[in-house]
């Protein structure tokens, strides 16, 4: 009997020690994880905040190339003609300024049995070629030769090409036909009321149309063996001028600029020529052209010319003008003597 009392006994405390046991691992357990919340916890609300670092980009930016400054595109300094408030003639002329020229008669090269350019030098002060100089105004502006061309490029109706060469080859633009025909722009003083300098503008003198007397044509004759005909056809017009630099220094006559001639035609069209002597009607500028109602000498050509000179710089030439008057001359009859020589009676 006692025996199995002590074993009772003994098992009870096996018993009692294995729950308290177990309860004292599970309390280490909770209070683990409450701990282990309550740092995280702690962590996560006491975190440092570490500031992001701007990282330097190696890569080199791309230059940006700036665009050319082009040269501002000016008006000519030439006389502004005011227009007729009324009509100033008692004929009705609104068709004459519609007019085109006829569409050029097409050549072809294996037709052509003789080819040959031509310069020749308009002097506008020769009793033939005095309507160039003609100085009256009217609506559509002042009818000098030289007013027209201004005109026309200054309306940006036509390109100019440079005088570097007379191929046409490098345009120019209207400030660069300023500078050539008018010089660089000077400075002139502004001042106010009471006489005291406020700034500087700059801006050019006003040109003289009569100093433009001289033109140069660059034009080519051929013969068409189809329609047994010989043409002449113009090519380019640059009027010429005697430029004396800023240091007094004459450079002599040169050529300011091209006009193409055919870009020109539809202009010349709606322009009248000056006749005093004609009553029934004015032809055009373009009917003066074609039909060579003009003179002008000839300075170079490519007849017989292998160094590609002009007459003026021929051997023994330069300096005897009547030399060269009778070589443009000479140049003249071969061409006549040409065409005739084709003909048999």
């Amino acid at each position: 009997m006692k025996k199995r009392l002590v074993k009772y006994l003994l098992l009870a405390i096996c018993l009692g020690v294995f729950v308290s046991a177990e309860a004292q691992t599970k309390k280490k357990r909770t209070a683990t994880r409450r701990t282990t919340t309550h740092r995280t916890t702690k962590t996560r609300t006491k975190a440092k905040i570490v500031p992001t670092v701007a990282v330097t980009d190696t890569i080199k930016p791309v230059a940006v190339v700036p665009a050319p400054v082009l040269p501002p595109n000016d008006s000519l300094p030439i006389p502004v003609v005011k227009k007729s408030l009324r009509p100033d003639e008692a004929v009705e002329t609104t068709v004459l300024k519609d007019r085109t020229p006829l569409a050029y008669e097409n050549l072809r090269a294996d037709d052509a049995m003789f080819r040959h350019k031509i310069w020749r030098e308009i002097d506008t002060r020769e009793k033939l070629n005095l309507p160039f100089r003609y100085a009256a105004n009217e609506n559509n502006g002042n009818q000098r030769f030289i007013s027209i061309l201004l005109k026309a490029i200054d309306d940006s109706a036509v390109t100019v090409f440079s005088a570097i060469d007379d191929r046409f080859t490098t345009p120019m633009t209207k400030s660069e036909v300023a500078r050539a025909i008018g010089g660089d722009s000077v400075p002139v003083p502004q001042f106010d009321s009471l006489g005291a300098q406020t700034g500087v503008i700059y801006k050019r003198q006003e040109i003289n149309l009569d100093s433009f007397y001289k033109f140069r044509i660059k034009e080519e004759v051929i013969f068409d063996k189809e329609s047994s005909r010989l043409f002449w056809r113009i090519l380019g017009i640059a009027p010429v001028k005697n430029v004396i630099t800023s240091m007094g220094v004459n450079l002599g006559e040169t050529e300011l600029f091209w006009v193409y001639y055919p870009d020109m035609r539809p202009i010349f069209a709606k322009y009248e020529v000056y006749n005093g002597k004609n009553f029934a009607a004015r032809m055009s500028w373009e009917e003066l052209f074609e039909g060579r109602m003009f003179y002008g000498r000839i300075i170079k050509s490519t007849i017989d010319n292998p160094y590609d000179l002009f007459i003026k710089n021929y051997k023994s030439f330069a300096d005897n003008t009547i030399l060269q008057l009778l070589e443009g001359e000479n140049i003249k009859e071969k061409i006549f003597t040409y065409e005739q020589d084709l003909w048999s009676y």
